[in-house]
């Protein structure tokens, strides 16, 4: 039998003063407390990172395929897909590739060898045209971004919040467009209502009619203020393109851990000389690194939480050994060595420790929950690009933030539960 843990249980079930009850239900208050923000923060963070990378990867994927002469103004020089080099993408599986080896930031080795754990889950093309759409006597610049039979809608279609999605699969190229919701305000348009636009093409200009089908909103004021989608073929028309020619491909990979190996795979050992791809987070650098700024404000709450915890415990087990003086003295007095008194004061500070991380648990997943059910925080959409605060649990997360806070803190502790091997046995059973 563990006496040191037996005499720790004793003690935390005999009853405490009504000062030392105080003290530990303060530093019981504290872990919960402290638990629960850091599971609520990691949680909020990880959701709105995730919610606004899918929602970036999903208007242009996690790899674009171009041409490399395209032009900043989306004016882009055509290519035909080659079958063969479209083959070899779609069998991409389990790549090696050379990389830092990291644990915690700190590198193990530099030139460790690894293998992707999947490959290319999905291709599909695009071709873009940029112009000026007019409805009335307000003119919008735009985008138009044409899909085809290979679009996958299980982005976009989330996303209609009136209407219907684009019908590509028609003998003829339709007139149907989906725009945003940040369009349509601005142009006072309604699905069902008809435009005009207009394009550059040689130097001349080219009018095209398109009635609205579907209204979207993503929150993302910079693709919903300047992206519409139509037809493909709407595009190649437009472009003098033939029935063959994209502007683009997007290819969506299986695992988002894989995107920089293969993204260079495809790039050196697939793509002609005329054609190169690029991840979206090389694309698009300044918002991914704004995303990443969010790992900060992750690590300086977690070590907020971890230090406040830290000085409460102190505080309490500090006053637990001086309200036990006398029951130390008394079992050193019966033998007991230094390290079993000390012992049973760790004993008792992960009781306390771990009442606090099941109240922290139970009230940091149903704030969680709560959130995630009914959305009841509420965000300005044009400033965090999401309507409401979105909350992505991850089991590993809250079990490493358990596991460390139990041993963060106890380990911390090791030094004020020293005090017990100062006390003497007779002055402690002479302390009052």
């Amino acid at each position: 039998m563990n006496v040191a843990n037996f005499i720790a249980r004793r003690v935390i079930t005999g009853g405490l003063s009504k000062m030392s009850s105080i003290i530990v239900w303060l530093a019981v208050g504290t872990i919960a407390l402290s638990v629960s923000v850091m599971i609520i923060s990691t949680s909020l963070i990880a959701g709105f990172q995730n919610t606004i990378t899918e929602k970036m990867f999903g208007f242009w994927g996690h790899i674009t395929v171009r041409h490399i002469d395209e032009a900043e103004n989306y004016e882009t020089k055509p290519f035909v897909p080659d079958s063969m080099m479209l083959s070899r993408i779609h069998d991409i599986q389990n790549i090696p590739y050379i990389s830092e080896n990291t644990v915690l930031g700190f590198t193990i080795k530099e030139d460790a060898t690894f293998e992707t754990k999947g490959g290319i889950k999905h291709i599909q093309s695009y071709a873009v045209k940029a112009g000026v759409i007019k409805s009335g006597e307000q003119m919008e610049g735009i985008v138009l971004k044409g899909i085809g039979e290979d679009y996958n809608w299980d982005f976009l279609n989330q996303y209609i919040i009136d209407g219907k999605a684009l019908d590509v699969q028609t003998a003829e190229a339709g007139e149907g467009i989906i725009i945003s919701q940040t369009t349509a305000q601005r142009l006072l348009l309604n699905v069902g209502d008809k435009f005009t636009a207009h394009f550059i093409k040689d130097q001349d200009q080219l009018v095209r009619r398109f009635q609205v089908t579907g209204i979207y909103n993503t929150s993302l004021e910079e693709y919903d203020r300047k992206i519409a989608f139509v037809d493909i073929r709407k595009i190649r028309q437009l472009n003098n393109f033939d029935s063959t020619e994209v502007s683009g491909l997007e290819l969506f990979v299986d695992d988002m851990a894989d995107l920089k190996p293969i993204d260079e795979y495809i790039y050196y050992q697939i793509l002609p000389p005329n054609l190169y791809a690029e991840t979206l987070i090389s694309r698009e650098p300044n918002l991914f690194g704004w995303l990443e700024l969010q790992d900060t404000n992750k690590v300086v709450i977690l070590a907020l939480m971890i230090i406040i915890a830290i000085i409460n415990m102190t505080t309490c087990l500090i006053i637990l050994i001086l309200e036990r003086t006398n029951m130390i003295g008394i079992l050193k007095a019966l033998g007991a060595r230094d390290m079993n008194v000390q012992s049973i004061f760790m004993y008792y500070a992960a009781y306390i420790i771990g009442i606090g991380l099941f109240i922290g648990n139970i009230l940091g997943l149903g704030l969680c929950w709560l959130q995630d059910t009914f959305q009841f925080i509420q965000l300005d959409e044009t400033a965090y690009y999401v309507s409401s605060a979105p909350i992505e649990i991850n089991f590993w997360t809250v079990l490493l933030i358990n596991i460390g806070t139990l041993i963060t803190v106890l380990a911390a502790l090791f030094l004020p539960s020293l005090m017990t091997l100062f006390i003497t046995p007779l002055k402690a059973i002479r302390f009052d």
